[in-house]
């Protein structure tokens, strides 16, 4: 593990106090589990990013196949 300082704001502070008293939980447990969430919330962020300017590259060659298969006429199988 590793320590770290941070600032938080005073309203953030007050919330976080207010929830870990609350769940009685510790502090810096409770940080931790923030941050891991946030990270994977941005991690998804990422992958949907990725995910919807590959799917913009292929759009195009995706809808050439498609109107091919479309044309197949299926009774000649």
């Amino acid at each position: 593990m590793r320590t770290i300082s941070l600032k938080i704001d005073d309203v953030i502070f007050e919330m976080t106090e207010e929830i870990i008293s609350k769940n009685k939980q510790a502090r810096n447990r409770y940080i931790n589990e923030a941050f891991n969430y946030y990270n994977k919330m941005q991690k998804r962020l990422f992958l949907e990013k990725a995910l919807k300017k590959e799917s913009k590259a292929v759009e195009h060659s995706s809808m050439e196949v498609l109107k091919e298969f479309e044309n197949i006429d299926t009774y000649d199988l």
